[in-house]
């Protein structure tokens, strides 16, 4: 474990080797009560790691959304536990030990898992840094939704899809809410200084990003811009002269 993270009881942790800038260290596959939560991708030898920490049977698998870094090992890890059934969630249902909530913003299909007072967030929440949210994704304004019924439901832990267990779910979630309301708030103040290029409007709302880092960050922030963007226009708050 690093440093003062605690995986809750009952839950069992399976990183995948497939660490990149979005991934962090890798996709989390997680196991409670036999039902694997996102299988991540199809690499045999993660999937038989799987196999293993389940002891040796599953009951079913369950995804948060269909990315591949998420549900691509999906269908030959059920091959390989005897054709076990793979279920896509709705809002609302049960699934084995589990329940779903949606979480759109990431993609439009997104739902955390809930486990009595924890949360599988997939990537609605990473263990580190911030989602990624996209536009057509859901909305952000439905994301925001989503954090916040998260926020009221009193967890003890957030078992994201991405870094590591967040054992404060309530400072973990305000942060986020927070975060993407500064963003917006950002924004509007660029906006109304007369702003309308995109590549300025993304410097004046990111202005804490350090893009000489990695440009896969400006490519990150830029998608996430268009969410954002996408939201004012919905809300009738984005001048018409920004394309």
């Amino acid at each position: 474990m690093v440093g003062e993270e605690r995986i809750p009881d009952g839950v069992t942790r399976v990183r995948a080797p497939n660490p990149s800038a979005f991934t962090l260290d890798g996709t989390n596959t997680y196991i409670v009560e036999r039902w694997v939560i996102d299988p991540g991708p199809n690499d045999a030898q993660h999937l038989e790691a799987v196999l293993d920490a389940a002891g040796g049977a599953i009951d079913g698998i369950v995804i948060t959304h269909a990315h591949p870094d998420h549900d691509e090992g999906a269908e030959p890890l059920a091959d390989r536990a005897g054709g076990v059934e793979i279920v896509r969630p709705e809002d609302g249902d049960a699934v084995g030990p589990l329940t779903a909530l949606a979480t759109p913003g990431h993609a439009p299909d997104h739902m955390a898992l809930l486990y009595g007072k924890v949360a599988f967030t997939g990537d609605a929440v990473a263990g580190t840094g911030s989602s990624f949210v996209v536009p057509g994704g859901g909305g952000l304004g439905r994301y925001l939704e989503a954090l916040n019924r998260l926020r009221e439901l009193d967890l003890e832990a957030l078992c994201p899809g991405h870094g590591p267990i967040v054992n404060d779910p309530q400072a973990k979630l305000d942060e986020y809410i927070q975060h993407r309301m500064e963003r917006e708030r950002k924004l509007l103040a660029a906006l109304e200084m007369g702003l309308r290029d995109r590549d300025d409007l993304l410097d004046a709302a990111w202005d804490d990003v350090p893009w000489h880092v990695s440009p896969d960050l400006r490519r990150a922030a830029s998608v996430t811009l268009d969410a954002h963007l996408e939201k004012l226009r919905a809300e009738g708050r984005l001048p018409a002269d920004v394309r």
